[in-house]
């Protein structure tokens, strides 16, 4: 699982390079498909015994345009 705190520290450690500043930023699927986020939300939580209170929320959409394939990939989790 991906807290806020891990989500800034990944994305700080990226915005250092101007290639990563201007990537596009995309969700995989589980079935592997790529989609492009279309918003990202903030929600609060129903507090009924769960520890979170909140949570941040990627909304998706379809690919505006395909992408070529992939090359290579760093994972920072």
């Amino acid at each position: 699982m991906v807290d806020g705190k891990l989500l800034a520290k990944v994305v700080d450690y990226f915005m250092k390079s101007e290639i990563a500043k201007n990537a596009r930023v995309q969700v995989q699927m589980p079935n592997g498909e790529l989609r492009d986020i279309a918003t990202i939300k903030l929600m609060e939580n129903k507090l009924i015994g769960l520890y979170e209170t909140h949570r941040i929320v990627l909304v998706t959409e379809p690919e505006s345009h395909k992408m070529p394939k992939v090359i290579r990939s760093t994972d920072l989790t």
